[in-house]
C-alpha cells in the first residue's frame, strides 16, 4: 500500500443523502445543530428521544450512512463520528386554499435535502 493510499484510508468520509423530504429546512437545521460533531451512538440516541418530527428522517439517513461505512469500507458503527450535517432547500410545492369571496390564498409546502457525512474517529 502506497503512502497516498494510507492517507486516503485514514481520512475516509462516508456520506448519505435524503432528498425531497417534506419539511421545512429551518426545522431540520434546528435538529442537525444538536447532533453535529457527536459520535454515531450519541447522535442516534439523541434523535430517538428528541420530540421533533424531523428526527425520524434524519435518523434514517444516519443509519444509511453507517450502513454505507459497514458495507463499503468494513468500518463498525462505534468508530464513526458525524463530521458534517447540513440541509439544503428543495423545491416548494405550491397549493391554493379557497377563501371567502372567490379569493385563493397561497399555501407553500417546503421540501429539503439532508446530507450527513460520517468519518472515522481520531
Amino acid at each position: 500500500m502506497s503512502s497516498i493510499e494510507q492517507v486516503l484510508d485514514t481520512k475516509k468520509e462516508i456520506s448519505a443523502q435524503g432528498k425531497f423530504i417534506r419539511m421545512s429546512p429551518t426545522k431540520v437545521e434546528r435538529v442537525l445543530n444538536q447532533i453535529r460533531g457527536k459520535s454515531y451512538s450519541q447522535a442516534s440516541k439523541l434523535l430517538t428521544f428528541m420530540p421533533y418530527r424531523s428526527c425520524q428522517p434524519i435518523n434514517k439517513i444516519l443509519l444509511s450512512a453507517a450502513s454505507n461505512a459497514k458495507n463499503k469500507y468494513n468500518i463498525s458503527k462505534k468508530d464513526l463520528v458525524l463530521k458534517s450535517a447540513f440541509v439544503d432547500k428543495g423545491p416548494t410545492l405550491k397549493r391554493f386554499r379557497p377563501r371567502s369571496q372567490g379569493r385563493g390564498f397561497k399555501i407553500q409546502k417546503p421540501t429539503c435535502h439532508i446530507t450527513l457525512s460520517l468519518s472515522v474517529a481520531d
